[in-house]
């Protein structure tokens, strides 16, 4: 009987030191429902407006500065592709299917969505103070040394440490904001110039954008730099690691592994 218990004591020990030494996944909360189901929404309108807006952009590939601009009137600047109108001059001898008709209406359907969804993360965000605690940079954040090694290191395609990981740099809380609060406002608004019916009840809109043609090439532009961050936005999540940083959009929980001694 004490041979048993002599044997068992080490085999205990050997256990328990086994079992303690074995990293253990914690599971934390990383994102909020409402924000996992904006994003999305938003996600998957941004590309229904993205593919729209090119069918779009096709019926007529030239840019005005100004109230009016027509075919005879000389354009801003103009995109070196084929039209879908045989009237719009391009120097191209062929025009492409005209898709103007269900594109227009599926954009201004997107549109709306994105809108609303915005409105309503925007207002939660304030609410929660999520604005605050997750997208407001500290005065460390802003020191010019943070912002050129937050900078840098995407360019020399380093994949953030485990402690970067678990929160925004400075670099990255100024673009969501300016994102949010700059870009996607003045999208909305150099859309909406670009209606006569919303122009009718508020002609301000088009006036301090200098006409509807203006307010196209702006939203042009804008759309431009929204596709941009797009592709930022995409490369900095393979760099993070795609998969996990997609699943904490997904489930809103993320791992990570822990030793203890």
């Amino acid at each position: 009987m004490a041979t048993l218990e002599s044997a068992q004591g080490p085999m205990e020990t050997c256990i328990s030191s086994s079992v303690s030494t074995a990293p253990v996944t914690m599971v934390r909360p990383r994102h909020s429902v409402l924000v996992r189901v904006t994003h999305w929404i938003i996600t998957l309108c941004f590309f229904a407006l993205l593919l729209t807006g090119v069918e779009i952009l096709i019926s007529h590939p030239r840019f005005y500065w100004g109230e009016t601009g027509t075919v005879l009137t000389k354009p801003l600047f103009q995109l070196p592709i084929p039209s879908s109108r045989r009237l719009v001059p391009t120097g191209y001898r062929y025009v492409l299917p005209d898709q103007n008709g269900w594109s227009r209406a599926l954009h201004f359907e997107a549109a709306w969505i994105a809108v609303l969804t915005g409105l309503l993360y925007v207002i939660s965000g304030l609410l929660t103070r999520h604005f605050r605690k997750d997208l407001l940079p500290s005065k460390a954040d802003l020191s010019w040394r943070a912002l050129l090694t937050s900078f840098a290191k995407p360019l020399r395609f380093e994949r953030p440490s485990a402690a970067e990981s678990s929160s925004y740099n400075g670099l990255q809380r100024l673009t969501y904001l300016f994102v949010i609060f700059v870009l996607f406002p003045l999208v909305i608004w150099s859309g909406l110039a670009m209606s006569l019916g919303f122009v009718s009840t508020f002609p301000w809109s088009v006036t301090l954008l200098g006409g509807h043609q203006s307010a196209r090439t702006i939203h042009f532009f804008v759309s431009l730099a929204l596709v941009l961050f797009l592709f930022v936005h995409v490369l900095m999540v393979c760099l993070a690691g795609f998969w996990s940083r997609t699943g904490a959009m997904i489930t809103g929980r993320t791992g990570t592994r822990k030793e203890h001694a």
